[in-house]
């Protein structure tokens, strides 16, 4: 008999993905259908810029998008269907297949035109460097 470690975190992590998945279903309808799968992602601020790190196995740097519009920066992708093997009525496929998408808003410190993306072994960086926010202006009344 083998030991099978019981982690109760593990199985609230997994019911509420699953509550997320279908209160966006029932939102979004069909439009959230579209993307199949979503990297996981690591968000780090460092003192000049936030870095994102995401899990992009298997996906093509020319096949990833990275935009920025209206403070929004959209990571979005696509991991292409491999070869499906089937061996005497068995089939197992546990890596998704399809496109992307993550969205992260941006505070108004980042500096847009700076934004720089790479790819490399599977794992997608994102350097975003900060920039000081403009101080109030003083307006005279007269």
């Amino acid at each position: 008999m083998s030991l099978v470690h019981y982690k109760p975190a593990n199985l609230f992590n997994q019911f509420n993905d699953e509550m997320n998945r279908y209160f966006s279903m029932t939102r979004e309808g069909a439009a959230n259908q579209e993307h199949a799968w979503q990297p996981a992602v690591d968000i780090r601020e460092q003192e000049n810029c936030y870095l994102i790190t995401a899990d992009v196995p298997g996906v093509n740097s020319k096949d990833i998008d990275v935009t920025l519009e209206d403070g929004v920066l959209s990571v979005k992708g696509e991991r292409n269907t491999e070869t499906e093997v089937s061996e005497a009525g068995y089939r197992r496929r546990e890596r998704t297949q399809g496109t992307f998408l993550r969205q992260f808003t941006l505070p108004d410190t980042v500096d847009a035109s700076n934004i720089s993306a790479a790819a490399r072994d599977g794992v997608l960086e994102v350097t975003i460097p900060k920039q000081e926010k403009p101080a109030a202006k003083k307006i005279a009344v007269s």
